[in-house]
């Protein structure tokens, strides 16, 4: 990781073609402006998909803003309370992304964060290259079906995160992605490595499968059900066999 003061902030990076970032990349009008953006991704807010020239490889990037949830929503959109570089969310965020990334973990390949500072509070923006050809598991599903081996698949893949230790704040249907049969994380913000254990590990998972179930709802066509949850998690117990009190399926 490596830092480079701009205007009220800071810029920190990793990839080595991303040296040269400044902190006008970090808003979309940019990319409009050079007819750059390939793409969105609407959720709560819009995340923009974004093609690169020569200077940085010719990637595909994926741009996304800190935005608040919750009622902290209602006091502020995305300003947060500044208590350190290392501790705003997108600088961890991408310290973890590169740390995970380096061990050979199924993330993608983090780029950049700004972080712009204007009194006690900060605002805050991070970069990761796009995975290639790949779809979130609600979009996957909404059309195709997976085979037993692929549900334990995505369990092992969840639990050799949790036997490293990371904790993901939000692991829900849409941020894990499908893509040449491999499943990745995304989204690792407010994301920690820590000591693991069955009660948060178990909360992970149910977690989980709260959201599969929340988008079922949303989305009748979607091809799940409990007994494919019950085959990831037969994957998940090949690599990590702790001991739960058990995932509650209602």
């Amino acid at each position: 990781m490596q830092t480079k003061p701009i205007k009220n902030g800071v810029i920190a990076w990793c990839a080595e073609h991303a040296a040269n970032i400044d902190a006008t990349m970090f808003n979309v009008d940019y990319w409009q402006a050079n007819h750059a953006v390939i793409g969105e991704s609407k959720g709560r807010y819009t995340t923009w998909f974004v093609q690169t020239d020569k200077r940085h490889h010719q990637q595909q990037w994926v741009l996304r803003h800190y935005w608040r949830g919750g009622l902290m929503a209602k006091f502020s959109r995305d300003a947060y309370l500044y208590r350190g570089l290392t501790t705003t969310r997108a600088y961890a965020e991408l310290a973890l992304l590169a740390q995970l990334h380096q061990e050979g973990f199924a993330v993608p390949n983090p780029i950049a964060a700004k972080i712009e500072r204007f009194g006690i509070w900060y605002r805050a923006d991070i970069i990761i290259e796009r995975v290639a050809n790949a779809k979130d598991l609600v979009a996957h599903l909404a059309k195709h079906l997976m085979n037993n081996t692929q549900w334990q698949q995505l369990g092992a893949t969840i639990a050799q995160f949790h036997v490293r230790g990371v904790y993901h704040a939000d692991l829900n249907a849409k941020n894990i992605l499908f893509a040449d049969n491999k499943f990745y994380l995304i989204d690792f913000d407010r994301g920690v490595i820590k000591p693991p254990q069955a009660n948060w590990q178990q909360a992970n998972l149910q977690r989980l499968l709260r959201s599969f179930k929340k988008e079922q709802a949303k989305l009748p066509q979607l091809q799940f059900s409990e007994v494919d949850f019950q085959q990831l998690l037969t994957g998940y117990h090949t690599i990590n066999p702790i001991n739960f009190t058990g995932i509650t399926t209602n």
